[in-house]
């Protein structure tokens, strides 16, 4: 298996995040840093994918609306609709060498399905794919949403498993643009309480099993300095 890294941010608003990632990018291209998984748990945001840059058809909610709930809205690069970000949601940005998975995007996306339905097994949820949504569902209820974008081979973006977000948020949204599903937390099928401290090694295990990946944890601050002089990836 390959080398590779896992760095836990915490709570972090998603532009800063979003920077982040794109210099992690930049490294992991330079092979300054091997494949790295960046996970963090973001303050309330919209962010819209390609396909709805422009446009809002599927944002529901007013600005006035959104201000009042404290939600950013992000035009982003990755491929997709709009979604939604926030506490209680565990949110992964795995910046890996696409070439190791043949250079098939689709391929990775399956990828990461599957290491998100394996955790989620772990828990007791039967978790399933429904063709031709990128996703995670249980039954017709997203629980986990992808959406990625890969420049000069290298991935960015990824994934976000609701653990026990506000669904109420997703209200203001039809979320990646479908609307005949709905959204699922983990917190809202099973008996007892989730946490994000929990669910955390479940995933990185996963992620490395179907990534081929031996990850290592490191602190924010080493990661800092690994990125000295790095700038930020288109």
């Amino acid at each position: 298996m390959r080398q590779g890294l896992v760095v836990d941010l915490g709570r972090m608003p998603y532009r800063p995040a979003w920077e982040l990632q794109r210099r992690v990018s930049q490294a992991v291209s330079e092979e300054k840093i091997p494949d790295t998984v960046l996970l963090v748990e973001h303050t309330p945001v919209y962010t819209l994918g390609r396909a709805a840059h422009g446009q809002f058809t599927n944002l529901v909610w007013d600005d006035a609306t959104l201000l009042a709930e404290g939600i950013e809205l992000v035009e982003v690069d990755r491929g997709g609709d709009i979604t939604y970000h926030g506490p209680g949601q565990l949110v992964g940005y795995p910046i890996v060498h696409l070439g190791s998975y043949d250079n098939d995007l689709h391929r990775y996306l399956r990828l990461l399905e599957e290491a998100i339905i394996m955790a989620l097994g772990l828990c007791g949820i039967d978790a399933i794919r429904v063709p031709p949504h990128t996703g995670v569902w249980v039954g017709d209820e997203k629980i986990a949403a992808i959406g990625v974008k890969a420049s000069r081979g290298i991935t960015q973006h990824g994934f976000a498993l609701n653990i026990h977000p506000d669904l109420d948020h997703f209200r203001g949204i039809i979320p990646c643009g479908i609307r005949d599903k709905g959204v699922t937390s983990m917190q809202a099928l099973l008996p007892t309480p989730q946490t994000l401290a929990a669910m955390k090694p479940l995933v990185v295990q996963c992620l490395g099993q179907v990534l081929n990946l031996t990850l290592e944890r490191q602190p924010l601050n080493q990661l800092d300095k690994s990125l000295t002089g790095t700038a930020a990836a288109l």
